[in-house]
């Protein structure tokens, strides 16, 4: 039996009848739904519901997007993204689209069915390990996300995730602005992998703490990397500051949290006059300075980025499902505070 949130006219965002693609709500709120839509989908193929009985195709065509195209794992063919085109009615008291996005590619996390569930953890212990560029899986969306962006140049292309998802569309994102090519990117509950100094109460002793690891992680980076400095266009972050995706976090989410630290402690350590410090302890971490001092060759850490439009949720969520959840992020506006942060 489906649960009543995999059901859009009982918890989708049906206040959206119109949407105003400058409304900062509405689009997030949207590209929500749409990641929604991915994970209905893999429901409803685990549970074999089609045709009138699936479940996942308001999630998107309420939004009057098309479904493009499935992307589907190639190791147990459960389906873990989308491609929408959206296609509005042409009517002369329709609200502008020159916002709106032409197509976005939207990728879910995990889902504990027994159907999907091993993969996805094999997918999870490989984002653990920074390892994710390495999976077939993200081969598939990677090379979806390149076909996408050359047939249509001239065209607004979103890209959307949850959890898991978000660190795909994450580094899709990544790699795409490396080449020059930046797209919106939605990411929700993007994981972090840190101590969980957010989890602290005390404030004194969180900054201090956050302070001490920049000191430290800095200290290591120029133990183990020397002490040369690279020139602005050999600095990844500098290339990469131009990306400006949009981050949405809840401060009871263990897993995502540790990014609200991590953009605000850049403000206090440049507060402090220890700038330079943070500029080079924001992009390293301990555990990718350890596997260089090892002689292993690593890929930047996935969860450092160097710019973000970071919105919380400052809604107390009663439990860990519901602040990690994708539902919370088309509710009420007033609950969420937003801030850009531009590494410079």
């Amino acid at each position: 039996m489906a649960s009543k949130r995999e059901i859009f006219h009982l918890s989708g965002p049906l206040h959206l009848i119109a949407v105003n693609w400058k409304n900062d709500h509405h689009r997030r709120s949207v590209a929500a739904s749409l990641v929604q839509g991915v994970y209905i989908l893999e429901r409803d193929r685990q549970e074999k519901r089609q045709g009138p009985q699936a479940l996942a195709p308001p999630w998107w065509e309420f939004f009057q997007f098309q479904m493009v195209r499935q992307l589907v794992d190639d190791v147990d063919s459960s389906i873990f993204g989308a491609i929408y085109e959206f296609k509005p009615p042409t009517s002369p008291g329709s609200l502008s689209t020159c916002e709106s996005p032409h197509y976005v590619i939207a990728f879910r996390g995990t889902i504990r069915k027994p159907h999907s569930v091993s993969q996805d953890l094999k997918l999870d212990l490989h984002l653990l390990q920074n390892g994710l560029h390495q999976t077939s899986r993200f081969e598939i969306a990677m090379q979806a996300v390149r076909n996408m962006v050359a047939a249509n140049q001239d065209k607004n292309i979103w890209l959307s995730g949850h959890s898991l998802g978000s660190s795909m569309a994450m580094l899709a994102g990544k790699n795409m602005a490396k080449t020059g090519i930046f797209l919106e990117a939605f990411l929700f509950n993007p994981p972090f992998f840190s101590a969980p100094i957010e989890r602290i109460k005390d404030k004194k002793v969180k900054q201090g703490l956050r302070i001490a690891s920049s000191f430290i992680t800095a200290g290591l980076a120029v133990a183990v990397k020397g002490t040369h400095q690279r020139n602005r266009f050999e600095d990844p972050f500098v290339y990469l500051s131009t990306w400006v995706p949009s981050l949405f976090v809840n401060p009871a989410d263990h897993i995502c949290s540790e990014y609200i630290g991590y953009f605000e402690n850049r403000e206090k350590m440049k507060e402090i006059g220890a700038g330079g410090i943070e500029r080079l302890a924001t992009q390293n971490s301990i555990h990718g300075l350890f596997m260089t001092a090892m002689g292993k060759e690593s890929e930047p850490p996935l969860h450092l980025i160097p710019s973000a439009a970071l919105t919380i949720n400052s809604i107390r969520s009663p439990d860990f499902i519901g602040a990690h959840g994708i539902h919370q992020w088309w509710g009420p506006d007033s609950h969420f505070k937003s801030k850009l942060y531009r590494y410079n």
